[in-house]
C-alpha cells in the first residue's frame, strides 16, 4: 500500500507536465502573481473598525516613509496612528472613497495629531463633487502618489454623487469604498443614489479591470476582508443581474434609516473637524 501511495504522489506531481517542459502547475502560477504584484518595499495593511464595520486600509513606501490611509474612522485613530508610527512611516494622506454616512472619518482627527509632529501634517483628500472639505479634491484621472507609487482615482458615483474608486495598479489592488462590496453594492436609496449610475460605473470603472485585480471595499458585514474581480463578476448577486432587473431590485428594497447619519453627515462635511460643525 505504501508503494502505490508513493506512486500515486509521483503521478500528482509530475503528470500535468512532461520532463522539460515550461508548464506551471495553477498552484506556482498563482504564487508567481503574487510574487510579481506585491515587493518588500510596499507596506499594507488592513483594520477593521467594529461599530460601522468600516475597513482603513494603509499604503506605505518604505525607503521614502510615506503613507496612505483610506477611510479612516474617528474612534480608531489612535490604533492607525501607533500602527504608522510602530512601522517608522509619516502619514502623507487622509484619504476618504466618499462622504460616509454611517461613521464620522478620521481625517480631522489625524490632521490636528500630525500638526504637532516635526514634519507637516497629513493632508485630507476627497472628491471636488463629495460637497465635503478637505485640503485636496480628486476627480477622474487624479493620482494619489505615496514615494514611486500612486492611487488612480476613478469616479464611480451611484451611491453617492462625489464616490471614488482608488485603484493600484502597481500591485493590482483596487478600493472601492461603497460603490461594490463583496457580493453586493452601497445602497441607492439617500444621498444622490441612482441604481443606473451605479451599475454602469461598477461595471465600467471597477469590473472592467483585469479579473486578478483584488477588490478591497469600505464595509462588509459577514466577515469577509477581500474579493476579486474576477470573483464579483461571477458571484456578485446584484452586478451578474442586467441593469434593468438591478435597478428594480435596489428601487424595491426597504433599509432602515442609516442610524449615525444625521450624527456623521455634519462632521463629514467639515472633514470631521469638531470646531467647523456647527458654524
Amino acid at each position: 500500500m505504501l508503494f502505490l501511495f508513493a506512486k500515486q504522489l509521483r503521478y500528482l506531481k509530475f503528470s500535468a507536465c512532461k520532463p522539460n517542459s515550461r508548464c506551471l502547475s495553477k498552484s506556482a502560477r498563482f504564487k508567481r502573481t503574487i510574487t510579481t504584484n506585491m515587493d518588500s518595499n510596499f507596506i499594507f495593511r488592513q483594520f477593521f473598525e467594529k461599530e460601522s464595520s468600516t475597513f482603513t486600509y494603509l499604503l506605505a513606501d518604505k525607503p521614502s516613509k510615506e503613507a496612505v490611509l483610506i477611510d479612516p474612522v474617528l474612534e480608531t485613530v489612535a490604533r492607525d496612528l501607533g500602527q504608522i508610527k510602530d512601522l517608522g512611516l509619516i502619514l502623507k494622506y487622509a484619504i476618504n472613497t466618499h462622504m460616509h454616512a454611517d461613521h464620522i472619518t478620521g481625517t480631522g482627527k489625524l490632521k490636528e495629531v500630525t500638526s504637532t509632529d516635526a514634519d507637516k501634517p497629513c493632508v485630507s483628500v476627497i472628491s471636488k463633487v463629495s460637497g465635503a472639505k478637505a485640503d485636496e479634491y480628486v476627480s477622474e484621472g487624479s493620482k494619489i502618489q505615496f514615494g514611486p507609487y500612486f492611487l488612480e482615482v476613478r469616479e464611480t458615483p451611484g451611491h453617492t454623487n462625489g464616490c471614488v474608486t482608488y485603484v493600484d495598479h502597481q500591485h493590482r489592488m483596487v478600493f472601492t469604498g461603497d460603490a461594490l462590496l463583496i457580493r453586493g453594492c452601497g445602497r441607492t436609496d439617500f444621498q444622490e443614489g441612482d441604481p443606473g449610475v451605479l451599475f454602469d460605473m461598477v461595471h465600467s470603472k471597477i469590473l472592467s479591470l483585469d479579473s486578478d485585480y483584488l477588490i478591497y471595499p469600505a464595509h462588509d458585514y459577514t466577515g469577509r476582508s477581500v474579493s476579486s474581480v474576477d470573483e464579483e463578476k461571477r458571484l456578485n448577486p446584484r452586478m451578474t443581474k442586467t441593469k434593468e432587473e438591478f435597478v428594480q431590485f435596489m428601487n424595491e428594497m426597504k433599509l432602515d434609516y442609516p442610524k449615525k447619519i444625521d450624527l456623521a453627515l455634519p462632521w463629514n462635511k467639515v472633514c470631521g473637524i469638531q470646531e467647523l460643525v456647527n458654524l
